[in-house]
């Protein structure tokens, strides 16, 4: 079997994956949200005078008990700032940004304990450690390794950097967004409907007027503060010792420094790059010289089979379908409970992602403490297109809940997403598991319309027909991201002007994608947290993991769709060892017996398209004649739906998963009554 066909669109503010232009994830979605792979940040050791740890001052202190304190008061300080950091995201009542950086810098205060570090240390040399002891205070020593700040003027740079970065979060909470219709009136619009309408717009003024006020998100950011935040993060990098803040991030997650990161890079960029052209060519050949405006490339890839294919994407049913595949696979969730916040709102963080406020882990009397996640997505149910990348995006982020969910180590510090935990790591999980979504097999088992119709084959090969040849246009705008933000934090101080700032972006998407995006770079909402700034370079090597985890897995079991060996496989070999050894590039080894590369995916371009609409129909034609459903699915967790500060279901008190979805699926149809006569 070859690889799928898909547009792949990472780390989106929730955009189709569809489609080549409008974002590159979720993430991410994300999209690549996306989501948030969240903040590889380096901590403070401002209050280190201010009540110090028991743990670190105690001459008797066990490898035990010093595990079993750090623990505990990093989970406290931990869920904290995560509680804070979903209130504010989520834009709850009584959210408070205030509470979000004291938070924050009550978690960076602990983990820059230099106290903390030293006993760690005392404890590995000592000989009374346990070999699985050893292992956590090896964690711990890494994880602590990547906060310590001895100087008071990089601690001063951090906050100052942290706060400047909460008031602009504070100022697009209240900007207005919108776009003109086709009678000249305004309508206010979220950045996720702007994109949607890009894609799907049948009106070039209204993809126009949406593509112009992302474009307008460039000077509004360097307005309110942008420029000084990347000043001040780079540095506190360079008070550090690191070349920026780029180079800081990079070698906190990957192990690798920035020069390495864009050696790989460098030799993608240019392997891609004649392909890239060709398609532009393509596409101007086809569709006429428009269709490679920033607001028409995207529309006209999709445009039309975003709304054919629209109706076997039905939003409201996306978590069951997510659950039956998932389930179907044996993929587990080891007790967590999970909080879905799946629908667009006024002051929503635009970008789909997944957080836990408690990471799971095994304390040293054996007890297991099960994560508890806040998962998101921007879905408007009754816009065309939405149903589709919702789903995605919530088989991307529910493919990182269940990362996280089965990392089995004896310390929380193994399955937080900051660092030193690897990007790529994390989203290959994600990643691996959204691309079923554009498997001919996993859509005849799954694309269904309300009336429980399946998706016909002929959209199928229309969709491969008409994307595929331009499939190197969503990797040219995934690698966009990273050839961007390293410009930005290599440009002088003095430089970072608006202007400046704003010329750069479009001189990558000129040199990068071959003209203007239809997603803007500067309306990335990545390059804006500290938390998933200068990390973008991570879906570029994930997606190489995926592409090489899927042909490993074809080659040896033959197909992946609700294959029940996927999810335990998973589990052994990517999962449970969370940051800890043999990390990213070691476990991608272990699992597909060779080094990464990006020949798999470089492969996959290069498919002729006839040989794989045959292939992808004899998947079709054979997942729907094998097809089987059950009456019950038990991914072992509890799930809350919310909206904001509504609880809409929980799968606890409503008699399981199925039942909490189905009444999901009732609050969808009263709040967008169109989904019910759609």
């Amino acid at each position: 079997h070859t690889a799928s066909c898909r547009m792949r669109v990472i780390a989106r503010v929730i955009t189709h994956r569809g489609s080549a232009l409008n974002s590159t994830s979720t993430r991410s979605a994300s999209t690549l949200a996306r989501r948030a792979r969240e903040r590889a940040v380096v901590g403070n050791v401002a209050a280190r005078g201010r009540g110090r740890h028991v743990m670190a001052n105690s001459a008797t202190t066990t490898p035990a008990s010093f595990i079993d304190a750090f623990n505990d008061e990093y989970l406290a300080k931990h869920k904290t700032f995560e509680d804070n950091f979903w209130a504010t995201k989520m834009n709850l009542r009584g959210n408070d940004v205030e509470a979000l950086t004291k938070s924050f810098n009550a978690l960076e205060t602990f983990m820059g304990d230099a106290e903390t570090l030293a006993k760690t240390r005392e404890l590995l040399a000592s000989k009374d450690v346990t070999d699985d002891q050893r292992i956590v205070l090896e964690q711990i020593e890494k994880t602590l390794k990547c906060y310590i700040v001895e100087s008071k003027e990089a601690v001063a740079l951090r906050e100052s950097a942290i706060a400047k970065e909460n008031a602009l979060q504070a100022a697009r909470n209240k900007q207005e967004l919108g776009y003109t219709d086709v009678d000249g009136k305004f309508v206010s619009a979220t950045p996720t409907v702007l994109r949607t309408k890009i894609r799907s717009s049948d009106e070039e003024c209204v993809r126009k007027s949406c593509w112009e006020t992302l474009r307008a998100n460039g000077p509004f950011l360097c307005d309110n503060g942008f420029p000084a935040i990347i000043a001040e993060r780079n540095r506190f990098a360079r008070a550090l010792g690191f070349e920026d803040f780029y180079d800081m991030k990079v070698t906190q997650a990957e192990g690798f420094n920035k020069k390495k990161c864009f050696e790989m890079l460098d030799g993608l960029e240019e392997a891609t790059r004649p392909l890239m052209h060709a398609a532009r060519d393509r596409l101007k050949a086809e569709k006429g010289e428009d269709a490679t405006k920033g607001w028409n490339t995207a529309y006209a890839l999709s445009g039309e089979l975003t709304q054919l294919i629209d109706p076997y994407y039905p939003f409201e049913n996306a978590p069951e379908v997510w659950g039956r595949s998932f389930g179907a696979m044996k993929i587990g969730y080891k007790g967590t409970t999970m909080r879905l916040d799946l629908c667009d709102r006024v002051g929503k963080y635009p970008n789909g992602f997944c957080h836990w406020p408690t990471p799971p882990f095994k304390k040293t009397d054996g007890t297991w403490v099960p994560s508890e996640s806040n998962f998101t997505s921007l879905a408007t149910p009754d816009e065309i297109g939405s149903g589709n990348t919702a789903l995605t995006t919530l088989m991307h982020e529910g493919g990182h809940a269940a990362h996280f969910a089965n990392i089995v180590q004896g310390s929380p510090v193994f399955a937080q997403e900051r660092a030193p935990f690897s990007v790529a790591l994390a989203e290959t999980q994600s990643m691996f598991l959204d691309a079923l979504c554009e498997d001919a097999a996993w859509q005849a088992r799954y694309a269904k319309d309300r009336k429980g119709n399946v998706i016909p084959w002929e959209l199928i090969e229309r969709n491969i027909r008409q994307k595929h040849p331009y499939k190197v246009m969503a990797l040219r705008g995934m690698i966009a991201v990273p050839y961007f933000e390293k410009a930005l934090y290599e440009l002088p101080e003095d430089q970072l002007t608006t202007e400046n700032i704003c010329r750069v972006a479009d001189e990558i998407e000129e040199k990068i994608q071959g003209g203007f995006s239809g997603r803007p770079l500067m309306s990335v909402p990545h390059i804006l947290a500290d938390e998933s700034s200068a990390y973008y370079h991570g879906y570029v090597f994930a997606e190489m993991a995926v592409h090489q985890t899927r042909e490993h897995f074809f080659r040896t079991e033959g197909y992946i769709v609700d294959n029940p060996k996927v999810g335990p496989t998973l589990e052994a070999e990517y999962w449970r060892a969370g940051s800890g050894k043999p990390g990213f590039l070691g476990l991608v080894n272990n699992l597909t017996g060779k080094p990464l590369s990006h020949d798999a995916w470089v492969k996959e371009l290069g498919e002729d398209v006839e040989e794989l609409v045959k292939s992808e129909r004899e998947a079709y034609e054979k997942s729907l004649a094998e097809a089987t459903s059950t009456s019950d699915v038990d991914l072992d967790m509890r799930m809350l739906f919310v909206h904001g500060d509504e609880v809409i279901a929980d799968s606890a008190e409503n008699g399981g998963f199925l039942p909490a979805c189905a009444k999901f699926k009732s609050w969808i149809h009263d709040k967008w009554p169109k989904t019910v006569a759609a």
